[in-house]
């Protein structure tokens, strides 16, 4: 055989190995995982198509969102979501079977009821019974009844979850309103004072300081939402401190530094200009002379910081520390509040860090996630 032969012939089996590498790797990451890693991919995938409107509460709206993917994942003919009352909603042929009797004794004991057709899971809230999980096959075995409970109950957390957002909302609801009711009535006495005072010897500041009032209270008011942007929060503050300005005249000096990427920031409504209050009052009111009241946000990464600094008076931080964790009813009640609003929404990393000591003036640091995700019907 000459050279070219030998040649060709190895080119020739080097291209059918090549060909031949080419076409396994090929089938086999067609064949990716074995069959119980593609069993357990597909429940887990039909799972969590099920999890958002379960996360919604158990109401009709929310089992007929959720049914088609809780049959899905018992595989079996007709199921049926029920609350307390009846059934909400169905999947598959509603088959001649007496379901009441199951239904009354698993919603009645909080536990998985079957006959020889018929399987009744209890959904529950907080250990609270308040629907169940029907399944209707035409052989209602051990290993089925086993699977309804444990889908049960996981559809039982999902739950649980919308409890929880639902009493999320209503604290942070309540800790709104308990800031609204405590915005200092001394702030707007002495305002309108200020504003009194300019009628006779400047008409026009006093009407302009008027509609700055007027603007802040109702912003501070407003009743739609939990959420605000940086940005509005900041048009709220500039108006207070002008409002300020009027009462302190050259007394009190004003920084800010405010990245302009943060300000479409969302956070929780009224969570900053508490903190600017709190500077004023109780930090530079009663400082004899001048005052600086210092309002920075900057932008770190996936965090806004945003930080409040007086060189006012000081406190002593004791005290402070008994104002966070509600063990005084001291007047910095909105230091408090902020702080639970915000590990409410964000997680307990993300409650305020105050440092001050007596004449040494306070800085109140709060991080925001500039990516959180804001419920829509809060914001």
């Amino acid at each position: 055989m000459d050279n070219f032969t030998t040649v060709a012939a190895l080119g020739a089996i080097l291209v059918a190995t090549a060909g031949f590498v080419r076409w396994r790797l090929l089938t086999r990451r067609r064949a990716l995982g074995s069959p119980a890693d593609r069993a357990t991919y597909k429940t887990l995938h039909t799972a969590s198509l099920a999890a958002p409107a379960l996360r919604l509460g158990l109401d009709e709206e929310s089992a007929g969102r959720a049914i088609p993917h809780v049959r899905a994942l018992l595989g079996t003919s007709t199921v049926a979501i029920t609350d307390l009352q009846g059934p909400l909603a169905w999947a598959g042929p509603r088959q001649e079977v007496d379901v009441l009797a199951l239904m009354s004794a698993a919603l009645a004991k909080g536990t998985t009821q079957a006959s020889d057709r018929v399987i009744v899971a209890p959904l529950s809230v907080e250990e609270r019974v308040v629907g169940s999980i029907v399944v209707i096959s035409d052989e209602a075995s051990a290993g089925l009844a086993r699977a309804t409970t444990e889908v049960a109950r996981w559809m039982s957390s999902q739950l649980d979850l919308a409890e929880l957002s639902d009493s999320r909302t209503a604290l942070m609801a309540a800790e709104l309103r308990a800031l609204r009711a405590q915005i200092s009535p001394h702030f707007i006495y002495n305002s309108l004072g200020a504003i009194a005072s300019f009628v006779r010897t400047d008409p026009e500041r006093a009407r302009d300081l008027l509609l700055e009032f007027a603007d802040f209270t109702r912003y501070s008011f407003r009743e739609h939402g939990e959420f605000t942007t940086l940005a509005e929060e900041l048009r709220s503050i500039e108006r207070y401190l002008v409002l300020e300005k009027a009462r302190f005249g050259d007394r009190l000096r004003v920084v800010t530094r405010v990245a302009p990427e943060v300000l479409s920031v969302n956070l929780p409504f009224l969570s900053v200009q508490p903190l600017v209050e709190n500077a004023i009052r109780h930090g530079l009111e009663a400082k004899d002379g001048d005052g600086t009241l210092t309002v920075i946000a900057l932008d770190e990464g996936t965090e806004c910081i945003i930080t409040i600094e007086d060189d006012g008076v000081g406190v002593d931080p004791d005290t402070v520390r008994d104002v966070l964790m509600g063990r005084t009813t001291s007047a910095s009640i909105g230091l408090a509040n902020v702080d639970e609003r915000m590990r409410t929404v964000y997680g307990d990393g993300y409650g305020i860090v105050v440092d001050t000591a007596p004449g040494e003036g306070t800085k109140v640091t709060l991080r925001v996630p500039k990516f959180h995700p804001v419920d829509p019907t809060t914001a």
